[in-house]
């Protein structure tokens, strides 16, 4: 099984990508899915911008998946993540994880939305609602934390 990997610009349909995961599929007993905002941030943002290191920014999602498919018993792995602005409310990412059962599911899905954070190449930067632009966002602690209990 290759795990799907997109990086893109558009939008994207979660129940389609559900459908896509499935149709056909006896061995799949569950689905977990994350789906990922922008926040406004109290009103405070307009939008943020999120940029890329194209070819790497793929090649490593495509290790945290290989990693994923190897720790759980997964039958399906999906991971697309936009860049490009993206308005609060808008869809930013989706992991979707398919196994015969759902702690694996879940827990691969976790595991992949924690290493996404920390070392999927994407920054971003602040947009703010007064017409500004704001700073690059730093790396927060507890994402690292997050990811570093899978070690």
């Amino acid at each position: 099984m290759q795990p799907v990997i997109r990086i893109q610009r558009e939008d994207f349909d979660t129940a389609a990508e559900i459908d896509a995961l499935t149709a056909g599929r006896g061995d799949i007993g569950a689905v977990v899915s994350f789906s990922g905002f922008c926040r406004d941030e109290g009103g405070r943002l307009s939008a943020l911008e999120l940029e890329h290191y194209p070819g790497m920014a793929e090649a490593e999602i495509g290790r945290v998946a290989q990693d994923a498919m190897a720790r759980w018993p997964l039958t399906g792995l999906v991971a697309i993540h936009r860049h490009g602005m993206i308005a609060p409310g808008e869809r930013i990412v989706l992991v979707l994880a398919a196994s015969a059962h759902r702690a694996a599911a879940f827990a691969a899905a976790e595991f992949v939305m924690d290493y996404l954070k920390t070392r999927a190449p994407f920054w971003k930067r602040e947009h703010l609602a007064d017409g500004t632009t704001g700073a690059w966002v730093e790396a927060r602690a507890e994402d690292d934390a997050a990811a570093e209990r899978w070690t």
